[in-house]
């Protein structure tokens, strides 16, 4: 069966992780999606180490269910190959910095004049205007501005980096979803759109919810001058560690009982939900004395008995075995033609009668090049040409 997304098709210029990750998700979900790279080195992201056929990891499972052509964009021919595949194509993604596709003449109005109906979208870090719009900027860039590093912050207030790409990531969920909403839109109406979307602005209103709280409520600076939260909820036990997450009234009963500590019950400081919050420090000091005494096994067993919720803290390497991964069968193996085992997830959502699926791996460098120029309809001796010329590859 085919993807819920079958029969779109995306044309993606852009490197690195936000955007390739966006245009991988449209084509786990069956988008035909063609991936743009410049000639010699492609995407920045195939320079990176651990490679198996030029391929290394991070390139190869963020851009799997793409074909890959190699097009100088800088030579006029080369743009006029572009437009041709914009005229066949639903989706348009970037990730210049603000300005470049227009001094480039891949614009909005350049493409929109090919295709009318043509969804275009541009993924900045900052956005397009502001005093840091030209700036260059990588994820922790972004988790600094953003006020992620700050939430992080350690008890001696340094503030700390996530140890995973969060902001290039999430700004990739979020472009997924706001194409396909983009799309439906256009069923509708008819009428294509330009998407733009901040790494800056997915980032911050990703943490506001529950980072910015204190914030929230306007005039309210007496809360806001709490000191943050230093403490997390990972647990040491005689032999690893584990969380275990109490947040209701009941989860709090639950815990008192599988710590076997009646007393908690009755202590002012943890009588409600709001009280618990205030004296979060004292309340996960208290904790942790309690499970540094038994073992990681131990202390699941009892709080699972009582209905906390709860985990063993694993390894990544742990994490390949667990049995909840293994009963979802999230991490799927496969043979690359070029590079062999490999092992990553299964697209996320599951679709029961339009199913997300892994249909191609990662594409070598311009490995589809001739095939995407022949389906334009280009003669083999005009490829040749374009070869000669060093406008493909």
């Amino acid at each position: 069966m085919a993807g819920p997304l079958d029969g779109f098709r995306v044309i993606d210029v852009t490197q690195m992780i936000s955007g390739p990750l966006a245009t991988m998700l449209l084509g786990d979900q069956g988008a035909d999606v063609i991936k743009i790279e410049p000639p010699g080195t492609g995407d920045f992201v195939r320079s990176y180490g651990g490679k198996r056929a030029g391929l290394p990891p991070m390139f190869a499972t963020t851009n799997r269910n793409k074909r890959s052509i190699v097009l100088n964009l800088k030579t006029r021919r080369g743009l006029e190959l572009l437009k041709r595949l914009v005229e066949t194509a639903d989706v348009f993604v970037q990730n210049f910095r603000p300005g470049t596709a227009e001094r480039m003449g891949m614009g909005e109005t350049h493409l929109r004049a090919v295709r009318g109906d043509l969804i275009y979208v541009s993924i900045s870090g900052f956005g397009e205007t502001g005093p840091y719009a030209d700036q260059p900027v990588y994820d922790p860039i972004i988790q600094a501005l953003s006020g992620l590093a700050s939430i992080q912050s350690d008890e001696t207030g340094r503030p700390r980096l996530v140890r995973t790409i969060v902001p290039d990531k999430l700004t990739a969920l979020t472009a997924a979803q706001a194409i396909t909403a983009a799309l439906l839109a256009r069923a509708r109406t008819g009428r294509g759109q330009h998407v733009r979307l901040a790494m800056l602005d997915a980032m911050v209103a990703f943490l506001w919810p529950e980072g910015m709280a204190r914030y929230t409520w306007v005039d309210a600076e007496d809360d806001s001058r709490r000191p943050p939260r230093t403490r997390d909820l990972i647990f040491q036990t005689t032999d690893g560690y584990i969380t275990c997450s109490a947040m209701s009234d009941g989860d709090w009963q639950a815990l008192t009982r599988a710590l076997d500590r009646p007393a908690w019950r009755d202590d002012p400081r943890f009588s409600s939900v709001a009280r618990r919050e205030r004296f979060v420090d004292e309340r996960l000091t208290l904790t942790a004395e309690v499970l540094q005494t038994r073992t990681s096994a131990e202390w699941l067993q009892r709080l699972r008995a009582e209905g906390v919720p709860c985990a063993p803290v694993l390894s990544r390497e742990e994490l390949l075995t667990d049995p909840q991964i293994a009963a979802n069968a999230l991490i799927v193996e496969s043979t690359h033609p070029h590079a062999g085992r490999m092992r990553q997830t299964r697209p996320a959502a599951g679709f029961d009668q339009t199913p997300a699926v892994i249909r191609r791996p990662a594409p070598l460098l311009g490995e589809h090049t001739d095939q995407i120029l022949r389906e334009l309809g280009l003669a083999p001796a005009d490829i040749v040409d374009l070869r000669n010329a060093k406008i493909v590859e």
